[in-house]
């Protein structure tokens, strides 16, 4: 034999062994094998009552005939449609009036006590104002609330700004003069 024979028998042997080994792994394999296997297995014919082909419905189709609309089925413009007929809008009479005002603001509220002195205390700041009703003396300053119901806002010398917490409507009682009581 000469060298080239031999290098080809070589070859071929080699070969030979790769498609073995190739095989070999193929049909050891369980998880494609045995999934292929499965499905065949399991394979259920679809339940068909009548087989047989329906030469009656396929003569019908075939005897069908297209009947256009109108419209070119291979454009992509759409047909225009009939514009509608314009109408003339109905005046009436409340356009032409105007609506009625808002309503007046509400009245501010009335604080239900007496006004009658403020002062400054030399360690604290701000104002203090003193407001009673006829049985008890209060003594507030800005910020505090009086009744649970009215926030202080600001103490002056003639005047005391506050707060209906409830509503939010700010207001002002004036300084009332004792006069002198003998």
């Amino acid at each position: 034999m000469t060298k080239k024979s031999k290098m080809e028998i070589g070859a071929l042997v080699g070969l030979l062994l790769v498609a073995a080994f190739i095989w070999y792994s193929f049909a050891r394999s369980k998880t494609q094998a045995g999934g292929f296997r499965t499905a065949v297995a399991d394979y259920k014919p679809m339940a068909v009552e009548n087989p047989q082909i329906h030469w009656d419905r396929l003569a019908e189709a075939q005897e069908t005939e297209y009947k256009t609309s109108g419209r070119d089925i291979f454009s992509h413009a759409m047909p225009i449609p009939e514009p509608l007929p314009f109408r003339t809008p109905q005046v009436t009479e409340t356009e032409d009036t105007p609506p009625p005002p808002p309503p007046p603001p509400p009245a501010p509220p009335k604080l239900p006590l007496k006004f009658f002195g403020y002062g400054t205390v030399e360690d604290a700041s701000g104002r203090w104002a003193f407001l009673s009703d006829a049985e008890t003396v209060y003594v507030v300053a800005e910020g505090d609330t009086v009744l649970n119901r009215y926030r202080i806002l600001r103490i002056s010398r003639a005047n005391l700004e506050f707060e209906e917490i409830a509503s939010g409507r700010h207001g002002s009682a004036a300084l009332e003069d004792q006069g002198s009581q003998q």
